[in-house]
């Protein structure tokens, strides 16, 4: 709402003072591929919202969840016991990290149930810890592209229709015969419209797109600390169940 209220904003502002545009006659006064470019403008701007709001809600979650899951997981591991912290992983549904460590301690549960456990078996942990990392940065990442791609075409986008709208203008004067700025003023103030529409859509979506980034580079750093402490500790469980039965 911010963006479209800054839009019409600009809208308003002509020639140094505050002089009111008609926007339906503006409106009515664009042509096919103008009023196209507007429209184009509009959805990517609608779609790149709802990614920073779908993306903005499912860090939040994650975050969240992710502070109330590592020390709740961290105690159960820490008294030896496997299927209480696969429990606690299944009730965080939005912890990245849940996600992740639930699936090495199911790998490792397999193997410690069918005998005694190998390298191999670790290795075989470990792997399933990097597919599950692998799929949740995935998920993760969903959608953030897109704002780096509206971010980067969005004002590519506007600045066709500005040129569009100029060519009309100047067509415009080569019909009418008139000369001067007047003639072409209403034409170039139309045809600036969209430059500053692409450029409203482009500045949020670069911005969410970078703290996005940031985000999902924090949380992959989380997951491989994750996953390595689990490694590490499957490897030491693994060394106190070969000391006990030797």
């Amino acid at each position: 709402m911010l963006l479209q209220m800054q839009v019409w904003a600009f809208f308003l502002m002509a020639e140094g003072g505050a002089v009111a545009f008609d926007l339906r006659s503006m409106w009515e006064q664009m042509g096919f591929l103008a009023k196209a470019v507007v429209v184009i403008l509009f959805i990517m701007s609608a779609y790149s919202i709802g990614v920073m709001i779908d993306r903005w809600l499912a860090y939040s979650a994650a975050k969240k969840q992710s502070r109330a899951f590592a020390p709740a997981v961290a105690g159960a591991l820490r008294e030896g016991k496997l299927d209480e912290a696969i429990k606690i992983a299944d009730r965080f549904k939005k912890s990245h990290l849940a996600k992740v460590v639930v699936a090495g301690l199911q790998e490792f549960r397999a193997h410690q149930m069918s005998g005694d456990l190998s390298a191999n078996d670790i290795e075989a942990s470990k792997r399933a810890l990097e597919r599950a990392e692998a799929i949740v940065h995935a998920e993760l990442k969903r959608g953030v592209p897109a704002l780096a791609t509206i971010g980067s075409s969005a004002p590519f986008v506007g600045l066709f229709g500005t040129v569009v709208g100029i060519i009309n203008a100047f067509q415009g004067i080569s019909t009418e015969k008139a000369t001067g700025l007047g003639a072409v003023a209403g034409g170039i103030s139309e045809a600036l419209v969209a430059t500053a529409i692409g450029l409203f859509v482009a500045i949020p979506a670069v911005w969410m797109y970078n703290q996005f980034a940031s985000n999902v580079e924090a949380f992959d750093v989380e997951m491989a600390n994750s996953s390595s402490e689990l490694i590490d500790y499957f490897i030491k469980r693994t060394q106190k169940t070969t000391t006990a039965k030797g």
